[in-house]
């Protein structure tokens, strides 16, 4: 039984940024094996402070502070207090608008970069803005990235939807866009693929599907579904899920498999599908839940990724599903606060 808890607090939150920025000795000896300072571009999103975080700890667990390696976060930072935060922790901030060309002259260079400027939510409403975050924003960073290596932050979405019984998008599989977003995504890795070659640097693109924190994600939007006793669709009957924790550390990690050519990578958790998250988070919510459509038909379509290349060069033991969604279920019945952005990893339109 999970006990539902009172009001949420800052200390929630604080506990739950500690473990989502806590590195790995993986992490660690990564970043130990690498030389040079990290710049985190677009950190002010919802994955970027706890990646800056987690990349200033793990160069201070292996003494690499003392050898004045810095961790550098870029973004516009509208909160302040979230800047305040990140300084706080030993992380140098600069305010700077990455879609603007002008502003990158005030940028230090560093040896390793990750890139993570994008727009995603609004892009029905505003395509021109998710055109300029992530494809012209793009063709400004890659420029700039010249001499780093290089994680570029990318979607699964520039896959098209593959058969629910199959085992999901490989690397090598042609790029095939579903609507504005997914267009734009592949448009940003073109742009850092053609700096790649030009310019020679390492460069690995992170194809990330659906990392889950518990105040956002597939298992908390299935979560919210279920608290306030609305059906669970299964329309879209899987999906492929990683605990933001894991994807901040393999994000790190793979700076140092970053290669020319560049190397494309699916980042994420096995398929799980629909059905099972939602019977495991009612059981740990002890709530019931309805499920409508069907999961039945083999060929339904949807968007899935295979992980085979990522557990050869990236081992790694992520969170189970099962812990995910005890987590969830606590944090969601405790009343802590959510991002009010769902996923909306159940859009068959490709509209965001």
């Amino acid at each position: 039984m999970i006990e539902r808890g009172p009001a949420s607090t800052s200390q929630h939150e604080d506990d739950l940024e500690e473990r989502l920025s806590r590195p790995d000795d993986a992490t660690r000896d990564a970043l130990r094996n690498i030389d040079g300072d990290v710049l985190i571009l677009g950190a002010g999103g919802k994955m970027g402070p706890t990646l800056a975080r987690m990349a200033r700890r793990a160069l201070d667990d292996t003494g690499q502070a003392a050898r004045g390696r810095r961790v550098i976060a870029v973004s516009r930072f509208s909160n302040t207090a979230a800047a305040a935060r990140l300084e706080g922790f030993g992380i140098e901030i600069v305010r700077a608008d990455l879609s603007d060309p002008r502003a990158y002259a005030k940028l230090p260079a560093a040896r390793n970069a990750v890139w993570m400027v994008g727009q995603k939510f609004g892009t029905t409403g505003d395509p021109v803005g998710t055109w300029t975050q992530n494809v012209a924003a793009a063709a400004f960073g890659a420029e700039f990235c010249a001499g780093a290596r290089v994680v570029c932050f990318s979607s699964g979405n520039v896959y098209p939807r593959s058969p629910r019984t199959g085992a999901g998008s490989t690397e090598n599989d042609a790029l095939r866009p579903d609507g504005e977003y997914a267009a734009s995504c592949i448009g940003r890795e073109r742009m850092f693929e053609s700096a790649s070659r030009r310019l020679g640097f390492p460069l690995v693109l992170y194809r990330l599907f659906y990392a889950c924190d518990l105040r956002y994600g597939v298992v908390t939007d299935i979560a919210l579904r279920i608290l306030r006793g609305e059906p669970v669709s299964l329309a879209t009957p899987g999906a492929n899920i990683i605990w933001q924790g894991d994807a901040n550390r393999l994000a790190l990690r793979a700076l140092g498999i970053a290669a020319s050519p560049a190397i494309a990578l699916n980042v994420t958790g096995p398929i799980v599908s629909v059905r099972e998250i939602a019977q495991r988070l009612a059981n740990a919510m002890e709530k019931g839940v309805e499920f409508v459509d069907s999961d039945d038909d083999p060929n339904t379509q949807t968007l899935l990724a295979d992980t085979t290349q990522l557990r050869e060069r990236l081992p790694f033991d992520g969170m189970t599903l099962d812990e995910l969604c005890v987590q969830a279920a606590r944090w969601i019945l405790g009343g802590h606060p959510v991002l009010g952005k769902p996923t909306k990893f159940d859009a068959r339109d490709g509209k965001f």
